[in-house]
């Protein structure tokens, strides 16, 4: 009986749940309908909408694609030299902008707007024309013209400002250009902006980041009223940089880089005066670069001006030289093919002095000898005979004089450049205490100096593992390992200011767009490569080579002053070629070091192609030197001959109205004729040793001399050389230095397959 109650009940709901489901399913239809005739409703709305304000609406969204998105350029931050000078700054330049929307309101509008654009700007109005009519319903941003002064817009807006004007859609974009007011001034430092306002190479690039700013953005709408409301976020500007360079020794420096550039170009053969030349001057105590400059250079302002690459080589894919130049009638070649174009600017860009590498030559011998004195390998005082060559391994290595310079001190074999001295005292240091101090010299290292673009040159230095005696022998002289302009000065100076090495830079205190300083640099000292005792040796020694009796670099003296340094030349590759970087590097004043400097010509123009001649180096440090010392306060120490006299009272006639010294000159101190009679050569034979003295002669024992047959040579009257009548070699008739001597083939370097720039100057060099 329960069973069935229960089984009565189920069946009543069920029925219940039915109905209920009907009733949805109507109420469901009812609404599905309201819907429906809401959105109908909506349809006319939006048709009548469309039908009656659609100009209104269409004019509110055009407005604000014009301003919703308007950009606020930023101010990039100036470059400026140690004085405050302006080496960059961007200026407010005007693009033209055509609305064409604008000037179809009216059609009293076009004629005279055309005829502004045409006598204003000398704009072809016929395109023009030929835009609005296409573009009239929509178009309200099309650029007419770019990057105009103010000057080249201030009578048109005057036109357009005049009362009841008909000048109307055209309105004037805000931008910055850069620009850099000593056009090819330290050009190598600096870097250019690309057209996008971001920085390439030099400072531009690294400091990058500092020298922008940030965009604003102006919005804009309009209101119920249609007017115009605005909303602006304004730009932030970018901070300025001061550097270390002084404009005026930087000056000093790229005229005389000029200057032998007009000297040598199209000498013994087509092109530039050398393939580089580069000089650095920085401050011993600060490592602050004072001046940094290279041959050839470039027009900051307009970069790619084709007239900067005649005179340079011609690179093949792989950025090697192809013996041949870039002269006015090839030049179109070379533009033809923008990957051939881009890939002979970028060769013209780059920084020398930072990035390429090369076999500095002898003047690593201080290098050598301090770190043989620091180790305790040796006390400085030893004697060591050079006969013309040493036996290391199965190679005979030459010095420059093949006739050999006698018996030497440590002191007497850095004076005269001597090879067998140099390896002599780097076979008492040992491989593993030489690598060891190398890598303390921050050789095969980058200096982090704040430049874009520094090599990479760890792999074209031996290590313990690959260094064997005969790359020992020749690492000694400066051969059979690469490094750059900036790593050389930067552990030469530590080797003279007491051991304290500095790290270089440029930059020495960041200022707000308000002028406040945001940031000083001060100069740091990153480590001690030798005592000060060691330090005090080596300036003994670098001291003879300029005033000792026969030291190689009497000729890098200015009048009235005393400095020291060390000359140096290398061999490039293939040994054999001829072809020679020579170099000096020096410091003033000799007592107490404020500046060293270091120029390096890469492969000399010179007659008889005769490069390896420590004079093409000594006589620019010389010219340099004696404008520089004078504007840095620095006195002079020496009393000057009347020689001197006359020669300082040219130059102040010269700095009025140059002039192109009479061949044959001879300024006091050595020089000679022109190649090298009266000052010799530097490293001229077999890896690196020069022969400048003015006697020339070697000594044995307490100086007598030792072998002097070249004394008797008969003299080239063109060049001034001797010429050895056995060989035909010319030979310098003061030292006896072979130029232009091969060198014998060893031992590949790690540079030989791996430099970062196979085309640099030794930067693929085996060992003699």
């Amino acid at each position: 009986m329960t069973y069935r109650i229960k089984e009565g009940v189920d069946l009543e709901n069920r029925k219940n749940q039915n109905k209920f489901t009907i009733k949805m399913q109507k109420k469901l239809v009812v609404l599905f309908f309201l819907i429906l005739l809401a959105f109908v409703g909506l349809s006319y709305r939006l048709i009548t909408i469309t039908r009656d304000n659609g100009e209104q609406y269409k004019k509110q969204v055009l407005s604000q694609q014009r301003y919703d998105s308007t950009t606020i350029p930023y101010k990039r931050g100036s470059i400026l030299d140690a004085n405050g000078s302006v080496l960059a700054s961007s200026e407010k330049v005007y693009n033209v902008i055509l609305d064409a929307v604008a000037i179809s309101e009216k059609e009293e509008y076009l004629e005279p707007t055309l005829n502004a654009l045409r006598s204003q700007f000398g704009i072809d109005t016929a395109g023009v024309r030929e835009y609005i009519a296409a573009n009239k319903d929509y178009s309200r941003y099309y650029v007419l013209a770019r990057r105009l002064e103010y000057e080249q817009i201030e009578a048109f807006r005057e036109l357009q400002n005049e009362e009841n004007s008909l000048i109307q859609g055209i309105w004037f974009e805000e931008e910055y250009k850069r620009v850099y007011p000593g056009n090819t001034l330290a050009c190598d430092v600096i870097g250019f902006t690309t057209s996008d306002n971001v920085g390439s190479y030099g400072l531009e690039e690294y400091y990058n980041d500092i020298l922008s700013g940030t965009q604003g953005r102006e919005y804009g709408y309009l209101n119920d009223d249609s007017n115009l409301e605005r909303t602006t976020i304004p730009a932030e500007d970018g901070n300025s940089i001061v550097t270390t360079i002084d404009v005026n020794i930087q000056s000093i420096v790229e005229k005389y880089l000029k200057k032998f550039d007009e000297e040598y170009k199209d000498n013994a053969h087509e092109g530039n005066g050398a393939n580089n030349i580069g000089c650095i001057i920085m401050r011993v105590n600060t490592g602050e670069i004072l001046a940094m400059a290279s041959y050839p250079n470039f027009d900051l302002n307009d970069t790619r001006n084709t007239d900067a690459l005649i005179g340079m080589p011609i690179l093949d894919e792989e950025n090697k030289r192809t013996g041949e130049y870039i002269n006015v009638e090839n030049v179109g070649t070379i533009t033809e093919d923008p990957d051939v174009f881009y890939r002979h600017l970028n060769a013209l860009w780059k920084n020398f002095c930072i990035n390429d590498t090369y076999e500095p030559g002898s003047v690593s011998k201080p290098f050598t000898v301090a770190a043989a004195i620091e180790s305790g390998s040796i006390t400085g005082n030893e004697s060591y005979t050079c006969n013309g060559m040493l036996s290391i391994g199965d190679y005979e290595i030459s010095c420059h004089n093949t006739w050999g310079d006698g018996t030497l001190t440590v002191a007497e074999g850095v004076e005269r450049s001597c090879n067998v001295v140099l390896m002599n005292v780097a076979n008492a240091t040992g491989k593993e205490t030489y690598v060891d101090f190398q890598h303390i010299f921050n050789l095969g290292l980058k200096t982090n100096i704040d430049l874009a673009g520094e090599a990479r040159t760890a792999s074209l230095v031996y290590d313990k593992k690959t260094m064997g005696p005969t790359e020992l022998a020749t690492n000694s002289f400066g051969q059979g390992y690469n490094a750059t302009m900036i790593q050389m000065i930067a552990g030469f100076c530590s080797l003279i200011n007491g051991g304290y090495y500095y790290e270089p830079h440029l930059v020495s205190k960041i200022i707000s767009p308000t002028g406040a300083t945001v940031q000083n640099i001060e100069p740091r000292i990153l480590k001690q490569t030798i005592s000060e005792v060691t330090s005090a040796r080596i300036r003994e020694m670098c001291n003879l080579v300029v005033t000792g009796e026969k030291g190689t670099g009497k000729t890098a003296r200015p009048a009235g002053y005393m400095i020291g340094g060390k000359t140096g030349t290398a061999e490039t590759l293939p040994r054999g070629n001829k072809e020679y970087v020579v170099s000096f590097m020096g410091y003033a004043p000799a007592d107490n070091p404020e500046i060293a400097i270091y120029v390096v010509v890469d492969r000399p123009n010179v007659p008889g192609n005769i490069m390896d001649d420590a004079k093409f180096a000594t006589k620019i440090v010389r010219n340099i030197l004696t404008e520089v010392l004078p504007y840095m306060g620095i006195f002079m120490t020496e009393e000057l001959s009347d020689k001197e006299r006359e020669e300082l009272e040219a130059l102040q006639i010269e700095i009025m109205t140059p002039v192109v010294p009479e061949e044959g000159d001879t300024p006091e101190g050595g020089e000679g004729v022109e190649g090298g009679s009266g000052e010799g050569s530097e490293d001229s034979q077999n890896g690196g040793g020069e022969g400048e003295n003015p006697e020339g002669t070697g000594t044995e024992g307490e100086g007598e001399p030792y072998r002097e047959v070249w004394k008797d040579f008969p003299i080239d009257p063109v060049t001034g050389y001797a010429v050895d009548p056995n060989t035909g070699n010319y030979v310098d008739p003061v030292t006896g230095a072979v130029l232009g001597g091969s060198y014998q083939t060893g031992i590949q370097s790690p540079a030989a397959s791996s430099s970062p720039d196979p085309d640099a100057a030794g930067s693929a060099s085996p060992s003699p």
